[in-house]
């Protein structure tokens, strides 16, 4: 079903990539959501320049019970593809949840009860991680793919912002060029980028617990390597954030310390992981990723730029 005029509250906005399989199970999942009398539409861009899912979307905007409209953007890079969905959404509110996630059927109406209690800007909800039988035991007794959470209603920082799971006023975003800054679409970092501007701005973000999602942990993550690189972005993406809007003098000196403070806590954390690595796996991979984390950031600062989204 795809009726171009009918009214939308929400739009479920998502992003993928090659993953036509995940797709179609997370779009047959937000069928099966519990709507509140809310009136729902899906909004899918597709990222890969072959077009690898569209033929999928025009199939299942024949026959799902909640509109589908679908976007191409061929030019790889995750913060356009999200503008392409926040500016084909017609909702008053958008929902980002990504193209391997799987929500709870109580998912989207929580998520809505939570922002009418608090009178929020953004709800963001927990995402899950689903492992697989073959998964190291190490990897999941050490948690690194879980992510923090909080009881229901907390107001939340930049920290704990991201697009896998949150509920947003639409108009908030078109406040922001973009909305998403296109800078950030290959290295990552773009939502939290975009979150703390509105955090700025004075938008009011809480968390709610019952909204939860659940994610696949693929063999290709489920590696040390793997979660190294993901510190080492991340660590990038944080000193790009403390310094976007600095200049001058303010930038450098907020450059000298972000610099002086990662290149101490690098070396401690180097130093740490060497003697855990003889007794406990976990703990050294934490104090690895933790270097990892800090190289990234003092490699940001040196003007490297890791490119997470190598399509």
């Amino acid at each position: 079903m795809n009726t171009r005029n009918a009214i939308v509250d929400l739009s479920v906005c998502i992003c993928t990539y090659k993953r036509p399989a995940q797709l179609q199970t997370l779009l047959e999942a937000i069928t099966r959501q519990e709507r509140s009398g809310l009136r729902l539409e899906i909004v899918v861009a597709d990222n890969d320049p072959a077009g690898s899912a569209l033929g999928l979307l025009e199939r299942l905007a024949k026959t799902l019970p909640i509109p589908l409209q679908s976007r191409h953007v061929t030019t790889p890079n995750i913060a356009l593809a999200r503008n392409a969905t926040v500016h084909a959404a017609r909702g008053e509110w958008i929902v980002f949840v990504d193209d391997d996630e799987e929500p709870d059927p109580g998912w989207i109406a929580a998520l809505a009860t939570t922002q009418r209690a608090h009178d929020a800007d953004a709800v963001f909800g927990p995402v899950l991680p689903r492992y697989r039988p073959e998964t190291p035991g190490w990897l999941r007794n050490g948690g690194f793919f879980d992510r923090p959470r909080h009881p229901t209603g907390t107001r939340i920082g930049v920290g704990d912002t991201r697009t896998g799971n949150v509920l947003v006023r639409r108009s908030r975003l078109l406040e922001l060029p973009g909305p998403f800054d296109e800078a950030y679409g290959r290295t990552g970092g773009s939502d939290t980028i975009l979150f703390g501007q509105l955090l700025a701005r004075g938008a009011v973000l809480v968390w709610c617990d019952e909204a939860a999602v659940r994610e696949d942990v693929p063999p290709e993550r489920a590696t040390l390597r793997w979660l190294l690189q993901r510190s080492f972005r991340g660590g990038q993406s944080f000193v790009r954030g403390e310094l976007q809007r600095l200049t001058g003098g303010a930038r450098l000196a907020r450059s000298l310390h972000l610099g002086t403070r990662a290149l101490l806590q690098l070396l401690i954390a180097a130093l740490l992981a060497l003697a855990c690595l003889p007794f406990s796996r976990v703990r050294a991979a934490t104090w690895l990723r933790t270097t990892a984390a800090q190289l990234g950031k003092l490699s940001s600062l040196a003007g490297h730029r890791y490119q997470e989204y190598r399509h």
